[in-house]
């Protein structure tokens, strides 16, 4: 059965964009070298599709009295497993392991020119790495294009999920399905070229915070832009060509229904996030994106879901309001292992 809360956000101090003057930092190299983690990068090394291969991920110990549990965060396309920063610290204080990988082609791992990206090979390489690690059951969390990931890996390796807890995950609507058109991989290559700072900050504005900006997103602006400019900007833009084109062609909402794990949907209802509706029509783009209306079809369609809404929190809640994102996360994850 379906459950819904939603929950009105709490009014906070916020700059206008205007109001601030930072400006881009020196590029960080292909696999984020010279990017502080807030926590040591570990590496998994394995072999996929003929080549050696290196994710990078945390496993943060329990700070507070262990519970047990572990919990595996699942970054998005557009984010790092740093950007998990304070969800990391939240959880690990309440007793859990945490665990946040960077997924091949992104961040701190290998960024190979080779590699046929798909949710099913990502999932794949989560799992083992979990394996490695001797972890038998998790809570997987994922955001944004790691929702989308998170669900396929709840798919495939469900023994291994007791809970799935998906924050504005993408691909709750099918893009290609509703009319925006294809676009190759040597097309989206030349876009993700011409990434900038102000382009991302812009981005990130519009679609995570609602129009308002905070100095503490600076950092994951730097982050990302640190990898565009960089000494291996190429092939990072590359590997987000490939992967952009991954997302797009990989739905996974029509299995929504064949997802047995408890599913917990956290939801910032200001969030208009589309791949790919910029190039759509108009008409298309208009309907895009409508995630107060997406996040409740959604768990109409997930078997065993619960739904909270945030109506004026925007794609990243965990980022623009990290005290009420915890709070209601700690508490959702504790009432589901009583």
């Amino acid at each position: 059965m379906t459950k819904t809360l939603l929950i009105a956000t709490l009014s906070a101090s916020l700059l206008p964009l205007s109001a601030l003057q930072a400006s881009p930092q020196a590029g960080y190299g292909p696999q984020l070298e010279g990017f502080e983690y807030p926590h040591p990068i570990q590496r998994f090394e394995f072999s996929s599709q003929q080549q050696d291969l290196s994710m990078g991920f945390m496993d943060v110990k329990p700070a507070g009295q262990a519970n047990g549990r572990t919990a595996v965060l699942l970054h998005g396309k557009n984010f790092c497993g740093a950007t998990w920063e304070a969800t990391i610290k939240a959880l690990s204080d309440a007793g859990y392991r945490v665990i946040a990988p960077d997924q091949i082609g992104f961040c701190s791992s290998s960024k190979p020119r080779g590699y046929q990206f798909s949710f099913g090979q990502l999932a794949s390489n989560t799992d083992a790495l979990l394996e490695s690690l001797g972890v038998e059951k998790a809570t997987v969390i994922g955001h944004s294009m790691g929702g989308m990931l998170a669900a396929r890996y709840a798919l495939s390796h469900a023994s291994r999920v007791e809970k799935l807890v998906l924050v504005n995950p993408i691909g709750l609507e099918d893009w290609q399905a509703e009319g925006v058109p294809y676009m190759t991989v040597d097309q989206l290559y030349e876009g993700e070229l011409k990434t900038s700072y102000d382009g991302i900050k812009n981005y990130q504005l519009k679609f995570y915070y609602n129009g308002v900006w905070k100095p503490e997103y600076d950092r994951w602006v730097d982050m990302l832009n640190g990898m565009y400019s960089g000494p291996g900007k190429e092939i990072v833009a590359w590997n987000q060509a490939q992967t952009a084109e991954m997302l797009f062609t990989q739905p996974v909402v029509h299995e929504f229904t064949n997802i047995k794990a408890p599913t917990l949907l956290l939801i910032g209802g200001k969030d208009r996030t589309a791949p790919g509706a910029s190039r759509a029509p108009a008409d298309v783009a208009e309907r895009l994106g409508n995630y107060p209306e997406l996040g409740r079809k959604t768990a109409e369609a997930i078997p065993d879901a619960k739904l909270v809404e945030w109506p004026e929190l925007g794609h990243s809640p965990q980022v623009e309001a990290p005290v009420l994102f915890h709070k209601v996360l700690l508490r959702e994850l504790a009432v589901s292992s009583n």
